[in-house]
C-alpha cells in the first residue's frame, strides 16, 4: 500500500514504528494518562480534602476546580487520540508547566509534574514516526 502524501508516512497503512517501540510508547504515555485522569476525577469529585488543599494550601479559589479538570481532560483526551497527539501534548505541556508554577509558588516539591511531562513526550516519541522525523535524535560525530 502506497503512503498517503496528505497523511504522512505514520498513516500509510504500513507500520514502520517497531512493536517493541510502538508498545513501550504507549505504556509511557499511559502513565501520565492515568495520573492526569485520576487528577481530573479528584478534581470533579469536590471532596472536602480536595477542596481544603487546592483552597488553602495551594491558595486557587475552590470554583476553579471544575474548570480545570475539564482542561486537564480535554487535552489528555486530545493527547490519547492519535491524529491531535502532537496538539494534547503540547497542551499538556502547558497544563504541567502551569502546575510546576503552582508547586514552585508554595515551596513544594516538583517531580511529579515534571515527570509526568517527560513521559508525555518520551511515550509520544516512542509511537509516532512522524515526531521521530521532526525531532530525529542524531549520534554523536564519529559514532557507528
Amino acid at each position: 500500500m502506497a503512503a498517503n502524501p496528505t497523511l504522512g508516512p505514520a498513516h500509510s497503512g504500513a507500520l514502520s514504528v517497531p512493536k517493541w517501540q510502538l508498545w513501550t510508547g504507549r505504556a509511557l504515555s499511559a502513565l501520565p494518562v492515568l495520573a492526569l485522569v485520576m487528577s481530573a476525577s479528584m478534581k470533579l469529585s469536590q471532596k472536602p480534602a480536595v477542596l481544603e488543599m487546592f483552597n488553602g494550601k495551594l491558595g486557587y479559589p475552590a470554583g476553579l476546580l471544575t474548570a480545570l479538570a475539564l482542561v486537564e481532560l480535554t487535552c489528555t483526551v486530545l493527547y490519547v487520540v492519535p491524529r491531535t497527539a502532537v496538539l494534547g501534548a503540547i497542551l499538556l505541556t502547558g497544563y504541567l508547566g502551569g502546575a510546576i508554577a503552582t508547586h514552585v509558588r508554595v515551596a513544594d516539591p516538583f517531580a511529579v509534574p515534571l515527570l509526568l511531562g517527560v513521559a508525555v513526550w518520551a511515550g509520544l516519541f516512542l509511537r509516532d514516526d512522524r515526531l521521530r522525523a521532526l525531532l530525529p535524535l542524531r549520534r554523536p560525530a564519529g559514532a557507528k
